[in-house]
């Protein structure tokens, strides 16, 4: 049986703004917390460019997920419970 809909790659490429957004945000927020330890806050832009980095094996798990559902949902995944 052929698997249906988008690939996980596709699916990546449409959320990655998403999750590398929410990394950004985490990175920030994490740097806060580290502040009250004496480390630096980071900038905006170390912020994003953490959060791009952090973001696409991330994005790309999280699409596998996806995508795994999506084989679930259909019923053609073998490990899936009945």
């Amino acid at each position: 049986m052929s698997a249906g809909g988008w690939s996980t790659t596709q699916i990546a490429l449409v959320l990655y703004p998403f999750g590398a957004g929410a990394a950004a945000v985490n990175v920030f927020f994490a740097s806060l917390i580290f502040s009250w330890l004496g480390g630096p806050v980071a900038s905006t832009a170390w912020s994003i460019g953490l959060g791009c980095v952090i973001g696409a094996p991330a994005t790309w798990y999280f699409a596998r997920h996806i995508r795994h559902l999506m084989h679930v949902a259909d019923g053609s995944c073998e490990n899936a419970p009945r």
